[in-house]
């Protein structure tokens, strides 16, 4: 008889990584449509400053250039403000109690 524990546990670790992928890039949207939304709505003062000023960083262009084929990729940039991080959060949490 053969012991499937090891194959479960592989089983277990891709699902995890995938949901904690898709957590992530949900979250990322979610507070970046929060960002937006807040700009919009909120009046000018120092928690709004807070709230949406972001820390940047960008790479590209990355050249790929196979024989047949030739890509460009780029340039890629993220910005990660409060609100993004509260996004992931308030994915993770929901993602959390529905699973």
């Amino acid at each position: 008889m053969a012991n499937n524990g090891g194959r479960r546990l592989l089983d277990h670790q891709r699902r995890s990584g995938r949901r904690a992928l898709w957590v992530v890039a949900l979250g990322l949207f979610l507070g970046g449509f929060l960002t937006r939304l807040l700009e919009r709505f909120l009046p000018e003062s120092v928690g709004k400053e807070f709230l949406i000023s972001s820390a940047a960083a960008s790479v590209g262009p990355v050249s790929l250039d196979f024989v047949a084929v030739a890509v460009t990729l780029g340039p890629v940039s993220f910005a990660l403000n409060v609100l993004t991080l509260v996004g992931i959060a308030i994915v993770a949490f929901v993602a959390r109690s529905i699973l």
